[in-house]
């Protein structure tokens, strides 16, 4: 433990020479909180909607022009987040070329086309007359990562204007209820927990690193005399890592916090999240570390699983799960294996859908079990690579 010890005071006083790096481990993160805040102003996406409108509307009895398509465009446009920024924005069309266009430019996320005769069957179903029909043409590219939510809102909001005009109900309707205050959230707010986790996953470079420094700079003979073993070695360096994972935690938080982020659960089971993934991390950067003799080399062996900690865990975009085996009622996937993939769940649990302590402990429990199982992993191949004398 004293030897442990005399390793954590000599990797923090080595941190605290070269500012830069510790400067961008710190930093990385809370800018990429910033520029997310810049990039979609603390608001969400506002989904452009082309309006093909052909509807030639119908004169009623009183001599009033009445016209479903028009009304059917306001209803659109009243589509509207919880704090009241639009949803959607319908723009009208001249022609299907000019459509087209737009859509291939990605400068719109779908189409609607309303029919000639819109306004007619409207006032027949009104009447009650449910036997008449009328095709809304839609689409738009599928490819499109933005289609599927803008032409879903879409015809959401086509049912809810064919509802309120003629009051009769369709067959089956359905009720969305939200879980935890995930309507509310700003796009903003939603991509912080994911940024969270990037400012805990940047460590396996200075993990990787700061072990590889020791061996290159010929340090690690001197270790060798003291004696030490691999797991004091690596355990004063992992709880020196510890205290700048944890203050690049609480500077991401604080920096998303101050641009109007409002956490649903406790903050401080978060944070605990965001500290037991730094140790799991840390663990995969003293595997790293085992497999390079030079910073260089363990800068370049870090990316393989920084990325794979950023693309196969939840953490940039969803992934399908691939289950290996199941444990009771619990399914344990491919991805389950990365500590990322258990913070990404625990963190919107917490942050999104306001879950404490008890609603994320398989979470914690299974980043735990893999820091363990990662450091000793480390600090065993440690040992017999790098301490033979």
């Amino acid at each position: 433990m004293l030897k442990a010890f005399v390793v954590f005071r000599k990797t923090v006083r080595e941190m605290t020479r070269d500012l830069w790096l510790l400067g961008l481990t710190l930093v990385f993160a809370p800018l990429f909180v910033l520029l997310y805040y810049f990039w979609f102003s603390g608001g969400s996406t506002t989904y452009s909607v082309l309006i093909l409108n052909h509807d030639q509307g119908f004169l009623l009895a009183d001599g009033t022009h009445f016209n479903a398509g028009e009304g059917l465009i306001d209803a659109l446009g009243s589509v509207t987040y919880a704090s009241g920024q639009p949803l959607l924005q319908p723009n009208l069309s001249a022609s299907r070329d000019e459509m087209r266009t737009t859509l291939r430019d990605r400068e719109a996320t779908a189409f609607l086309e309303i029919p000639e005769d819109f306004s007619r069957t409207i006032l027949a179903l009104k009447e009650g007359d449910r036997s008449v029909t009328a095709a809304i043409t839609f689409g738009g590219d599928l490819t499109n990562p933005y289609y599927a939510v803008g032409s879903v809102l879409s015809l959401g909001a086509v049912e809810s204007y064919i509802l309120e005009v003629t009051g009769q109900q369709p067959l089956i309707y359905y009720l969305e209820e939200p879980l935890g205050a995930s309507a509310a959230r700003t796009e903003f707010e939603i991509y912080v927990p994911g940024v969270i986790i990037l400012s805990v996953i940047l460590l396996i470079f200075q993990a990787a690193m700061t072990v590889a420094r020791e061996i290159e700079s010929g340090a690690l003979q001197r270790y060798q005399l003291a004696p030490i073993s691999a797991f004091s070695l690596l355990g004063g360096i992992s709880a020196a890592l510890l205290l700048v994972g944890v203050a690049a935690v609480l500077l991401t938080f604080a920096t998303a916090v101050a641009l109007g982020f409002r956490s649903q659960g406790p903050l401080w089971v978060a944070l605990l999240i965001g500290a037991v993934t730094t140790l799991a991390v840390v663990g995969v950067g003293l595997v790293v570390a085992c497999f390079s003799r030079t910073v260089s080399q363990a800068f370049v062996v870090a990316n393989f699983p920084l990325a794979m900690m950023m693309f196969f865990t939840g953490a940039i975009f969803p992934l399908p799960a691939v289950t290996l085996f199941t444990v009771g009622e619990r399914a344990i996937g491919l991805y389950d294996l990365l500590p990322p993939t258990h913070a990404v769940v625990a963190l919107n649990k917490i942050l999104t859908l306001g879950a404490g302590f008890k609603d994320v402990a398989y979470e914690l429990v299974a980043l735990v079990v893999l820091s363990i199982i990662f450091f000793s992993v480390g600090a065993g191949l440690f040992q017999k690579m790098h301490m033979k004398r």
